[in-house]
């Protein structure tokens, strides 16, 4: 420890030591004093992007050893910042962290997206390696992603085939390698891209959150080449609310979803070798409860990049108009394995189906390799009622496995009362009842 002579020790120096202190230590921060974005120069309704004044705010809380940076009531334009060990983020009811629409105020960096790294732009929000996160309160981060929107849609009708990153958009809050994570209560809106990206995190709690961005017309299907209707103008393409990606022991609970993509997805990564990417761990011990996904295009969803998933709870849930409730994405590109799957207690009004499982070959690419099989094994679904369009479809790829699905006390009303499958599926029925009768019908 410095010190000045004659006098006591610098405090700068000393809170800087006992904060690494407390990192090293696997210890949150010390909670310090409350510190306001304005306070650091952040203003209110400004044209300019505040960027610089709330990262400052972020890194002098976190010098002090940590505390809590606060946006209070008022609208705040800014790009990507970043937050440090020991500092939690706090929205004020009122308050709106407002993305910028100029790509330039989130410059590029090494990042993970949809399975693998390369540059590419960085989130609103985003943490990297740190323990004890926090983003708290009332407020809104709002991605303000309709110009993003609009150039990725303008560019799909040029090119029909284009991939989803080839216009750069940013997502709202990017977590990754973080342990001891918790968000709640915040409101997140007009995603340019996914909205909550956590990757490699552990001991997530996700509590009390709502996730809205335009969800257009329901989508289509329209052939097992091209499941969904991509052209929607109306739509926020790739909105995904939450994308679990590569974590273990994560909990979300009281979330409310509507979107114009996967409400949550699990996911890490794809390819012929993939199963070998150490920088995509399994997918395991997930809870959803609780929540109510209004619109999506998969309450729950396997994919569109994933290889082991397992250990998922869904339960207690609401399904809205045209939702599936289990959307697993079989690519034969990828050996997957999903298995050990529970969702239970679902009220569903108007939902899609209670299961798309099928075939997913958007840009897939076996690069030289054979076909990889995909394991779907232990997958049921118990308490389910309300209302579907159909009970929808249970097949994928020649050479995949399907395996110990149950579907028990199950009393729905479906448009269509039919079930899709691959021949002589082995599928346990129990206690089935569609539009009043048992099903299968004996």
């Amino acid at each position: 420890m410095r010190t000045v002579r004659g006098g006591s020790p610098k405090r700068p120096v000393l809170a800087g030591f006992m904060a690494g202190f407390l990192v090293a230590c696997g210890c949150p921060a010390v909670r310090g004093e409350d510190q306001s974005i304005v306070a650091a120069g952040a203003v209110p309704g400004a044209a300019a992007a505040c960027t610089v004044a709330i990262q400052q705010a972020i890194d002098e809380v976190a010098a002090q050893g940590g505390g809590r940076v606060t946006v209070p009531a008022g609208v705040f334009t800014t790009g990507a910042i970043h937050l440090r060990q020991g500092v939690e983020l706090h929205l004020a009811a009122g308050a709106i962290l407002r993305g910028s629409t100029s790509l330039e105020d989130y410059p590029k960096q090494n990042t993970r997206i949809e399975g693998h790294f390369e540059p590419w732009r960085p989130a609103l929000v985003n943490a990297e390696g740190l323990t004890h996160v926090r983003i708290t309160g009332e407020g809104t981060l709002d991605g303000n992603g309709r110009p993003f929107w609009q150039a990725f849609w303008q560019r799909r009708a040029e090119n029909p085939k284009c991939t989803n990153l080839e216009v750069e958009r940013p997502r709202l809050v990017y977590l990754a390698d973080c342990r001891d994570v918790a968000v709640s209560g915040i409101r997140l809106q007009d995603s340019g891209f996914w909205n909550l990206h956590l990757y490699r995190c552990r001991d997530v709690m996700i509590d009390g959150i709502s996730i809205t961005a335009p969800h257009g017309a329901p989508p289509k299907i329209v052939g097992a080449s091209q499941p969904w209707d991509e052209v929607a103008i109306d739509r926020a393409p790739s909105s995904d609310g939450i994308d679990v990606d590569s974590c273990q022991d994560v909990t979300i609970r009281r979330c409310t979803v509507s979107v114009g993509d996967d409400c949550i997805a699990l996911k890490g990564t794809k390819g012929p070798l993939a199963m070998a990417d150490e920088s995509s761990p399994p997918v395991e011990r997930i809870t959803i409860e609780d929540c109510v996904f209004d619109s999506g295009h998969g309450a729950l969803t396997c994919g569109s990049e994933a290889t082991i998933i397992r250990d998922v709870v869904m339960r207690r849930c609401r399904v809205g108009a045209d939702v599936p409730l289990v959307r697993l994405k079989l690519r034969p590109d990828t050996p997957q394995l999903y298995e050990n799957i529970t969702v239970s207690e679902i009220v569903a009004d108007g939902g899609q189906a209670i299961f798309d499982v099928k075939p997913w070959t958007q840009f897939f690419d076996l690069q030289g390799h054979p076909p990889q099989p995909s394991r779907v094994r232990g997958v049921t679904v118990r308490g389910v009622r309300g209302s579907f369009r159909s009970l929808g479809e249970l097949r994928g790829n020649e050479g995949d496995e399907i395996a110990d699905v149950t579907l028990e006390d199950i009393a729905v009303e479906a448009a269509k009362p039919t079930l899709t499958t691959a021949a002589n599926p082995p599928i346990t029925f129990r206690n089935v009842r569609v539009n009043g009768r048992p099903f299968p019908a004996d």
